[in-house]
């Protein structure tokens, strides 16, 4: 997988699909990878079907990317940047993006920052997003998904943070650049009445981390809601989830 220096010099690591028209940027969800949020669940493999270029990044403490320990380099708006930085360095005039779970918040993020982002798919948030400007602290806080990933028993954990340290060991990360990730990174300012781009969100029907997505369409202008069969983790495995992906992509590939 290659590699490039992000704003800081952070060496993060990108796979590219090509393919054909506007290039769809994914970014996963928190403990996951490009692996498992997207080549596994099938995601990249819809896409591709679909004849679409595919640009995947490995968050910052994520996957193949590099991962600091200290809480400071997650902190101002780090991954929203590297979104920018990746652009610069594959020199895209224009993209679509695609961030689920704290991707989402990532792309949201970005494409208030960043021009050359001109259509956008979220999926695994709801309300959270409109009440807190992130993760949905109703559900499960920071801290303690922290709390979660440094602990010496799993098997003590509340149902609430325990899939996280469940993924995270799964995946053998690096479970103490995660705790500086959850730490370190602060929920974002959103101004979702600025968002002017087209706009899909996909939510789980049983996913708590997703709960009232219509509060989270009704606050974007002209954003469309799917809902798709799952929990937070399923969700984005269903087909259903690939299938209304890619029908908005194309039809959004001007």
């Amino acid at each position: 997988m290659p590699t490039f220096a992000s704003f800081d010099g952070l060496q993060l690591s990108y796979t590219v699909w090509e393919g054909r028209g506007r290039p769809v940027l994914l970014q996963h969800g928190f403990a996951a990878d490009t692996n498992a949020n997207w080549i596994a669940p099938g995601v990249v493999d819809t896409l591709q079907d679909a004849g679409l270029t595919v640009i995947s990044l490995d968050a910052r403490g994520h996957g193949r990317s590099a991962k600091p320990h200290d809480e400071a380099s997650y902190g101002d708006d780090a991954m929203v940047r590297d979104v920018s930085a990746l652009l610069d360095a594959l020199n895209l005039d224009e993209v679509s993006m695609v961030g689920y779970s704290m991707g989402a918040m990532i792309a949201l993020g970005a494409v208030a920052a960043d021009p050359r982002i001109r259509c956008l798919a979220i999926g695994g948030v709801g309300s959270g997003i409109v009440d807190f400007g992130g993760v949905d602290t109703r559900v499960v806080t920071p801290e303690a998904i922290s709390e979660a990933l440094l602990a010496s028993d799993p098997s003590t954990l509340p149902p609430s943070s325990a899939p996280f340290r469940l993924l995270a060991d799964a995946l053998r990360a690096d479970r103490i650049a995660l705790a500086a990730v959850a730490r370190g990174t602060a929920n974002p300012k959103l101004d979702l009445t600025a968002i002017a781009v087209p706009t899909l969100i996909l939510a789980g029907d049983t996913d708590p981390l997703a709960a009232e997505p219509e509060r989270l369409a009704a606050a974007i202008a002209g954003a469309r809601l799917v809902r798709v069969p799952g929990d937070h983790m399923a969700a984005v495995m269903h087909p259903a989830f690939g299938s209304a992906l890619t029908g908005f992509l194309t039809s959004h590939d001007l």
